[in-house]
């Protein structure tokens, strides 16, 4: 039995296999006004056809200031709701679980608007100097977070997660190279993970199904987070009640990353096993042996897949095909197209 078709249990959802679609941008909100569009109806549905276990959608903000680009999805209104209804549909019917990646983006917004982040410092010369967050507007964030889970509990997605990485708010909070505050949310690891911990809870208030933090487990800078430096934060996340911690790394600051295929299994690897708990890994994973290996070796519980999904929304049936195991297909013509 391969470990890449197994099921998979979080908390209180079965995944038929531990294929998991990374949440990538797509910038398709061409009205700027964060709905659903038809693109995001065949891109996502595609995908379940492909018989990909979990489909997590793309960073949605849950503030309209908190938009990495005027085209990002939103669900920061009652009026994203039914596009997100509706797309849980389809993907449901397809085969799939769905997931939500809430985000924020911070001081990474492009925007014409004023952007907010925990300290005044710009993340490049490219970038606005971006407010630094009162702690009202703090407190307005983490009710921005509640109400988006609200919403996505009533859109029908099986799955939350946290954009907790890649130099967005919580990113930036938990990182010392961009929170310099000296009140309650700024100093110490303690203090620094306090945004996060406040958001976790609102949620946990609202939202009963399982809970995912994406992490950028290392800066790759001097005097930044590295990925030890995550084992006390992800042990309370635990404690939380968080049941998967999605471990990329990067972009906070700028930095040179050496990348290469499975460049940041180590940091999933160290993670699941010091905190203990469960670890989602991703980053140049193309190869369904490669997938397999991290699963067989108990480097990482499930294999998030991104940019191989665009190049091949069908990646899992060539997965099964590779590995010597026959997978459901959605119907008989898919079936016979893989034999």
């Amino acid at each position: 039995m391969t470990k890449l078709f197994e099921p998979y249990q979080a908390g209180n959802l079965t995944l038929k296999n531990r294929i998991v679609m990374s949440p990538m941008c797509m910038y398709e909100c061409h009205n700027e006004d964060g709905l659903v569009q038809d693109f995001h109806k065949i891109h996502y549905t595609t995908r379940a056809v492909g018989q990909v276990g979990l489909i997590i959608l793309e960073a949605t903000a849950v503030q309209p200031e908190g938009r990495i680009s005027p085209q990002d999805l939103g669900i920061w209104s009652d009026e994203h709701t039914a596009g997100l209804t509706e797309l849980n549909r389809l993907i449901h019917d397809a085969g799939s679980k769905t997931g939500i990646q809430l985000a924020h983006a911070g001081r990474k917004a492009v925007l014409e608007s004023d952007i907010f982040a925990p300290s005044a410092i710009a993340f490049s010369d490219r970038f606005k100097t971006p407010i630094e967050m009162t702690t009202d507007d703090i407190k307005n964030t983490i009710d921005a977070f509640k109400k988006a889970a609200i919403r996505s509990k009533e859109a029908g997605f099986d799955v939350i997660e946290l954009h907790g990485a890649h130099g967005y708010l919580i990113n930036e909070f938990l990182s010392p190279l961009s929170n310099k505050r000296t009140d309650e949310y700024g100093g110490s690891v303690e203090n620094r993970y306090r945004f996060l911990r406040e958001v976790i809870d609102a949620i946990k208030e609202v939202f009963d199904g399982p809970l995912f933090v994406r992490i950028s487990a290392n800066d790759y800078a001097e005097g930044g987070m590295e990925p030890i430096d995550y084992v006390p934060i992800t042990k309370w996340m635990k404690e939380q009640g968080v049941n998967l911690v999605d471990v990329s790394s990067g972009a906070v600051v700028l930095a040179n990353i050496p990348v290469f295929p499975g460049y940041q299994v180590p940091f999933a690897e160290l993670i699941k096993h010091e905190t203990p708990i469960p670890t989602g890994v991703v980053g140049l994973i193309t190869s369904p042996l490669h997938a397999e290996e991290i699963l067989q070796n108990n480097r990482a519980d499930l294999v998030f897949m991104a940019r191989e999904l665009l190049r091949n929304p069908y990646w899992a049936y060539q997965a099964a095909k590779e590995l010597g195991i026959e997978i459901e297909a959605i119907n008989n013509s898919y079936k016979r197209g893989w034999k």
